[in-house]
């Protein structure tokens, strides 16, 4: 019986031509029946992608032999199912994969990009054979429990996501910056947002560290003076201490899971932007229509233009699962 999987991973490391790589990934990925998104830069590759588990396991052998890539190190999970299996017609033949399409993404999408996770930087950041030049100091999900133990509240947890991605789980007491992109971070650090926390000990984290690489760096390079990143990411640490840590509440992913809990019971933090009921369901704002989605999220052009698809994402509860946002309830 076919086992759906998803697979979060990266790799820092010099890569000479993108666009080849993003060609033989792509093509890769078709041959396996795997959906997802994958980002190639010169920096490397950053990529989520789901199918069948022999099929994810030839995906990995294949791509580890490109030796830029050969120390990949996947966060592996299970997906919710695979589409129901239609024949593919061209030309009178069946043309469909020999591989089961997993559910929880609805096609694949491998992009060249300047960065792998656009903060804006592209020329600042350098990597070599070895990842990211100048990040913080990793620590291990143990590590983070054992630096609060011994330096207690003058630990500070630096939320490297977006802030809606927080509003169903986050370390306790973090701070969570405003942000709607990954853009935003370096503007409000360059502002001086965060002054205050510049000379205490600071672990930034993200879903699976990819964010956090390059976050780190750029608070060191900005005049933070003790700056660390959970290894391997929220991911890891859920994996390692459930709900049992100092993680509360739900996982936020980028598929059609949506959020994750890392065991039975977890706490839930998020609260229905309508009623305030706890929920840790997030959903787009129904005001999207699909069309023109370079426009702001939360916007009153999104919210007016004919056709605008807003980006605004929010936590509701069942009986507001339909619901708009801010910008799309007053248009």
């Amino acid at each position: 019986m076919p086992q759906p999987k998803i697979l979060l991973y990266y790799v820092f490391a010099p890569v000479a031509d993108p666009d080849a790589v993003r060609l033989w990934q792509h093509g890769l990925c078709e041959s396996l029946g795997l959906r997802g998104r994958i980002i190639v830069s010169r920096h490397g590759i950053n990529g989520t992608v789901g199918g069948e588990l022999d099929a994810c396991k030839r995906y990995l052998r294949r791509t580890r032999e490109y030796a830029p890539f050969a120390g990949l190190e996947p966060k592996w999970s299970d997906g919710t199912g695979f589409e129901a299996d239609r024949p593919e017609a061209l030309h009178g033949l069946d043309r469909r994969a020999p591989w089961r399409r997993i559910a929880d993404f609805p096609k694949l999408s491998v992009r060249v990009r300047d960065e792998l996770v656009a903060f804006g930087i592209p020329e600042e950041t350098e990597v070599d054979a070895d990842g990211v030049i100048g990040g913080g100091e990793r620590l291990t999900p143990r590590g983070v429990n054992e630096l609060v133990a011994e330096r207690g509240d003058d630990v500070v947890f630096f939320d490297g996501r977006n802030a809606w991605e927080a509003e169903i789980g986050r370390f306790r007491g973090a701070i969570v910056p405003e942000v709607r992109t990954t853009h935003d971070f370096i503007e409000r650090i360059e502002n001086g947002d965060f002054d205050g926390i510049k000379d205490r000990p600071v672990v930034t984290y993200c879903t699976g560290g990819v964010r956090c690489e390059i976050l780190s760096a750029a608070m060191r390079r900005r005049g933070f003076a003790e700056v660390y990143q959970l290894d391997g990411g929220i991911v890891r640490y859920g994996e390692a201490f459930g709900n049992d840590g100092l993680w509360e509440g739900s996982l936020a992913v980028f598929d059609g899971r949506e959020s994750v809990d890392f065991a039975p019971g977890a706490a839930v933090v998020g609260r229905c932007a309508i009623c305030g009921a706890p929920s840790s369901r997030l959903a787009n704002c129904a005001g999207s229509s699909g069309a023109d989605a370079e426009r702001p999220a939360g916007s009153r052009a999104a919210a007016t233009a004919a056709g605008s698809s807003c980006r605004a994402r929010l936590v509701v509860c069942e009986a507001h699962r339909d619901a708009r946002c801010e910008a799309h309830s007053r248009a």
